[in-house]
């Protein structure tokens, strides 16, 4: 078989090449300067005007925010809710933290406490928007607020809502606390709607892996009463 020869390229051609390319893209760069300095204008205009934005609004408007969800926050904790949601007339309640500061990270937080406490109020569908308003990724409140939707649904009605947003809540963050709490709920609404199978599944999961909780100290009652029911049917 004949064997195929390669055209070799020496070091200069390679060189030449290389020039060719450069001198190539120098043209392009020349004719098209213009287009190209607005594009390196814009771009540093909007980093500049991020940085600025962040810094001498969002910055100003969190700290605004903060101080009056701390009168919001001591409303809430001692239960006073009308004034917690609405205000005291001095300061802010979650609704204005809301609307005035929706941009930051504690007007964000007042939609949860909002949900929370429409949610007491028995408000059950505001609560609902509420709660999905509220954007975050902590490891807490992020599934005690989906939890508390799950809430909403079952006082709604709405079981297999309820229960689907219940292990959504359980598997947000792997913890011995949200965890085992939102998995008892998700079971005992699996009762309720005959699934036994599915329920028994859910109580093993609390046994096995959350038995130090408060729910998995006590599992194995669910787990017989629910496998009891199930061999009747």
């Amino acid at each position: 078989m004949a064997k195929k020869k390669h055209k070799e390229i020496s070091g200069d051609q390679r060189l030449e090449n290389i020039g060719e390319t450069l001198s190539k893209t120098e043209e392009f760069i020349f004719n098209n300067q213009r287009i190209i300095g607005i594009f390196v204008a814009v771009a540093i205009i909007a980093i500049l005007g991020y940085f600025g934005y962040t810094r001498y609004y969002i910055a100003p408007k969190t700290a605004e925010a903060t101080e009056q969800m701390f009168h919001a926050q001591n409303y809430f904790e001692s239960d006073s809710l009308d004034k917690a949601l609405y205000g005291d007339g001095n300061s802010l309640g979650f609704l204005d933290i809301i609307s005035e500061y929706s941009m930051t990270k504690p007007g964000n937080l007042a939609n949860y406490y909002a949900g929370i406490i429409y949610l007491k109020k028995n408000d059950f569908e505001t609560s609902i928007s509420y709660l999905e308003d509220f954007d975050a990724d902590d490891h807490l409140i992020r599934p005690m607020a989906t939890g508390a939707i799950g809430d909403a649904y079952l006082e709604l009605g709405d079981k297999e809502k309820a229960a689907a947003y219940y292990m959504e809540a359980a598997n947000w963050d792997d913890n011995g606390f949200t965890s085992p709490l939102f998995l008892y709920k998700a079971g005992q609404v699996y009762e309720i709607l005959g699934d036994y199978d599915k329920a028994i599944r859910i109580y093993t999961r609390i046994k096995t892996n959350y038995y130090k909780s408060n729910e998995g100290r006590s599992i194995e009652k669910n787990i017989a009463r629910a496998q009891t029911i199930q061999s009747q049917q």
